[in-house]
């Protein structure tokens, strides 16, 4: 049995092999020769006592039981780069600086407490905060840019992002009470919707590229900035949802009010607090990542329908 069991090396090399396409890719992204992929490939393959890949084909592709292995073998190099990026945290204690992203629309009164505790806790630690939409804040994390965030609805993550509950929010469906949306007095069906500017917050990142969350109108205008849709959607050039504590004022004087559309009551928007599995995280970074965690106990919980934007 101890025969068969494959390295973390040539577990590695089938996986370059298998992402890059080719043999050539794998050797290139290595930094190895081509014969020295083909070589660890074959000893792999001999190991396992089946082929990885069809022969005969000009590029690589997997059989059946490579498709099988291929599984394993990414969730093996996970964990093992998670165990590496633990033992990193570890032993470099306490980071010189922490970085973070967050979504644009987690709620500041949930943000500036965990802030203020976290520059009593650690004084000499420089913190890095970037404020972002949709998928931006994923795409710091995946880049390295952020060492966390918490970012909002995604629908799946990617294989390298760990991602688990951080509470929601409520989102209002509003328009300036002149707006034609505004006069009103039952349901507005979606029909009614569609005939006026929806004003959308877009997405400066391509993480959520070509999709659209709760878009009804055929006439949008997209912002991808948050303040800029909440002073048109006052000044009444469009209607769109808006977190609940943002125009908790605007609601109280009138200067905006509720839609009640025919096909939902109210909107929830989930939050992610999310890391790669495979970057080193210290102790200050740690800390701050759990207080977020308490923090998202005190906000909605288990959303019960579709996030709307």
């Amino acid at each position: 049995m101890a025969e068969r069991t494959p390295t973390l090396d040539q577990l590695r090399v089938f996986l370059a092999v298998v992402e890059r396409g080719s043999f050539s890719g794998a050797a290139d992204a290595l930094d190895r020769a081509q014969s020295v992929i083909s070589y660890t490939i074959g000893n792999l393959e001999a190991q396992f006592g089946f082929a990885l890949f069809e022969r005969g084909r000009r590029r690589p592709v997997l059989t059946e039981a490579g498709r099988a292995v291929l599984a394993d073998a990414r969730r093996v190099d996970l964990l093992v780069s998670e165990l590496a990026a633990r033992a990193e945290g570890l032993a470099k204690g306490l980071e010189g600086e922490v970085s973070l992203a967050v979504d644009v629309m987690y709620p500041s009164a949930a943000l500036v407490p965990v802030l203020q505790a976290f520059a009593v806790q650690f004084p000499t630690t420089a913190l890095k905060l970037k404020m972002e939409a949709l998928g931006g804040v994923l795409k710091l994390v995946l880049d390295g840019e952020s060492g966390f965030g918490i970012a909002g609805p995604q629908g799946s993550w990617p294989d390298q992002i760990d991602a688990v509950p951080a509470g929601a929010i409520v989102l209002e469906v509003v328009a300036a009470p002149s707006h034609p949306l505004a006069q009103f007095e039952e349901q507005i069906p979606i029909t009614a919707l569609r005939e006026h500017t929806q004003l959308v917050l877009s997405d400066r990142s391509r993480m959520t590229e070509g999709r659209d969350f709760n878009v009804y109108s055929t006439r949008t205008w997209r912002l991808g900035d948050l303040d800029a849709k909440h002073r048109l959607l006052v000044a009444g050039l469009g209607w769109g949802s808006m977190p609940s504590h943002i125009i908790e004022q605007d609601l109280a004087n009138g200067t905006l009010v509720r839609l009640a559309l025919a096909d939902r009551g109210r909107l929830i928007y989930p939050f992610s607090l999310i890391r790669r599995l495979d970057f080193a995280t210290g102790p200050a970074t740690e800390w701050l990542m759990e207080r977020f965690r308490d923090a998202s106990r005190q906000m909605v919980q288990q959303p019960a329908q579709a996030p709307g934007i």
